[in-house]
C-alpha cells in the first residue's frame, strides 16, 4: 500500500519474521525483549545493513534480507554483469549485461520488495572511508576475493574503540567454493577475525612441471602446457590476460592440439578460461544455502532472538550433505586482532630477497608487495620509486647483516591496512 509516495506495510506482511520478534523462544537469551519496538527497529534506518558484493552470494543475500524486513540496505560491488553470471545471479537479465551489478541488483530488489531502499555503489571497497562504514549496524561480506576480505576485515576491526560501543560493527562473512561453503560471525576483539583463519585457505591446484611437459594425463595438463611453456616462447613480452578472448582462443587451440596428440579428451574453451584464471565453478544451490545461513546470522545479530553461531559454520555438499560448526580460536599473533609478534626462524644464510619470498608464499601471511623496516631503518620499500631504488641493494644482502638476533621487523603491504611484526631468529 502506497500513500503519498510512501510504502505502508499491509496487514500480516511480516508475519513470518515477526514470530521471532514478538516473543522469546528456547534459544533466545535472557536479555531478549520482543515487541513492536524491535520490529520497528528492524524496518528503520537505525538498522542499516551493508552487503559487500553483488555476485552469486550477494544476489541471494539481498533477496533474503529484503524479504526478512530489513528496509535500509547498501550494496557495494566493482564488477559489471557478464553473460556467464546469468545462470545463477538471478537479479540480472540479458539486457543488463555490461551494467553495474550493484546498481541493477538494487533496482531489482526495490521493484520487487516495495518499501525496501537499497543504495548501490559501483566501485571498490577501498574507495570508502571509515565514516562510510561506521553508519552500518551490520556488515555482510559475500566476496570472492581473499584480498578484499582481508581489507574489509582489517578496516572494520581498526574502527573499533572499546570505550565507544557504537564503533562495534559485527561482520557476517559468507563464502563458497564449488560444493563447499562457510558462514561465520566476526565480533571485533571478541572472536577470531578473518586474518586468524588465513592459513585455512585452500591453496590453488598446481601440477608438476615435468608432468605438464612430458606425461600429460588430464585436460588441465594440456592447458597449462600451452600457458606455462608455449605462451612465453611465442609472446615473451606479453602477459596472459584471462579476460582477453584472443588470448583464451590461442591457448584453447594449442591445448587442443596437445590433447589430441596424447589422446586426452575434455579440453574446452570454458575449462581453458577456468584454468588460466583459477576459476572454481560456482554452484547456485551452494550460494543459496550459504546465503541463507549468513542472512540468518545477521537477523539474529540485529534482533537477539537467538544466539549467533559460535563462530564458524562449514558446509560440504559434494558427497551428501554435511555441516559442522566450531569455535575458531583467535591467534595471539594475528596482525589484525592479536597482541603478540610473530616469531620467525630463518636460516642464517638467507638473503633479504629470500625472506621477502617466504612472506609471499607463507600461508599465514600471504603478502603481495611487502615492505620491510627495522626500527627507523628501511630494509626494503616498494615505493615511492626513489626509496625503492635506494633500498634495492639490500635484497642481495644477508638478513643477518641487516638485523640482529631477536630484532623486530615490521612488514607492511600497500594493498592491506595492516602491519605484521616479526621477531627474527636465526637457525
Amino acid at each position: 500500500m502506497q500513500v503519498d509516495g510512501v510504502v505502508n506495510d499491509w496487514p500480516n506482511r511480516w508475519r513470518h519474521p515477526d514470530v521471532y520478534m514478538d516473543r522469546g523462544g528456547p534459544f533466545a537469551p535472557e536479555s531478549f525483549i520482543g515487541g513492536d519496538e524491535l520490529k520497528e527497529f528492524i524496518h528503520s534506518e537505525d538498522c542499516k545493513i551493508l552487503v559487500v558484493g553483488a555476485g552469486g552470494l550477494g544476489c541471494e543475500l539481498l533477496k533474503n534480507l529484503a524479504l526478512m524486513g530489513f528496509k535500509s540496505i547498501d550494496v557495494i560491488d566493482m564488477d559489471t554483469i557478464d553473460v556467464s553470471n546469468l545462470n545463477r545471479q538471478f537479479l540480472f537479465r540479458y539486457k543488463d549485461v555490461g551494467k553495474s551489478k550493484a546498481e541493477v541488483a538494487a533496482e531489482f530488489i526495490m521493484k520487487r520488495v516495495p518499501g525496501c531502499v537499497v543504495t548501490p555503489y559501483f566501485g571498490k571497497i577501498q574507495d570508502k572511508d571509515e565514516e562510510y562504514y561506521s553508519q552500518f549496524a551490520i556488515i555482510i561480506c559475500g566476496l570472492d576475493s581473499v584480498e578484499a576480505r582481508r581489507w574489509m576485515n582489517a578496516t572494520v576491526l581498526s574502527m573499533y574503540d572499546e570505550d565507544d560501543p557504537s564503533t562495534l560493527k559485527p561482520i557476517v562473512d559468507g563464502g563458497t567454493e564449488g560444493f563447499k561453503g562457510q558462514s561465520r560471525v566476526i565480533i571485533p576483539k571478541s572472536t577470531a577475525c578473518y586474518e586468524c583463519s588465513l592459513d585455512m585457505q585452500t591453496k590453488p591446484v598446481t601440477f608438476p612441471i615435468c608432468t605438464i611437459a612430458n606425461t600429460p594425463r588430464m585436460p588441465e595438463h594440456c592447458i597449462q602446457y600451452a600457458s606455462i611453456l608455449l605462451w612465453p616462447k611465442e609472446y615473451p613480452t606479453t602477459k596472459i590476460d584471462g579476460d582477453d578472448p584472443d588470448h583464451i582462443n590461442w591457448l584453447f587451440n594449442e591445448a587442443s592440439k596437445r590433447a589430441e596428440e596424447y589422446g586426452i579428451r575434455g579440453v574446452t574453451r570454458t575449462l581453458t578460461m577456468g584454468v588460466v584464471k583459477n576459476i572454481i565453478p560456482a554452484i547456485a544451490s551452494t550460494n543459496a544455502i550459504v546465503a541463507a545461513a549468513t542472512a540468518n546470522e545477521a537477523f539474529k545479530l540485529a534482533t537477539s532472538c537467538a544466539a549467533t553461531v559460535n563462530n564458524y559454520m562449514m558446509y560440504v555438499g559434494d558427497e551428501g550433505l554435511y555441516t559442522y560448526t566450531f569455535p575458531l580460536e583467535k591467534k595471539a599473533d594475528c596482525p589484525v586482532c592479536g597482541t603478540e609478534s610473530v616469531k620467525l626462524a630463518i636460516p642464517a644464510t638467507w638473503k633479504l630477497h629470500e625472506l621477502m619470498e617466504s612472506l609471499l608464499e607463507r600461508q599465514g601471511t600471504q603478502m603481495k608487495k611487502p615492505s620491510l623496516a627495522c626500527g627507523d631503518r628501511s630494509l626494503y620499500m616498494q615505493g615511492p620509486p626513489p626509496l625503492e631504488a635506494a633500498t634495492r641493494p639490500n635484497l642481495e644482502k644477508l638478513v643477518s647483516e641487516l638485523v640482529k638476533e631477536g630484532d623486530t621487523v615490521v612488514v607492511t603491504d600497500s594493498g592491506l591496512p595492516i602491519s605484521l611484526t616479526l621477531v627474527i631468529h636465526f637457525e
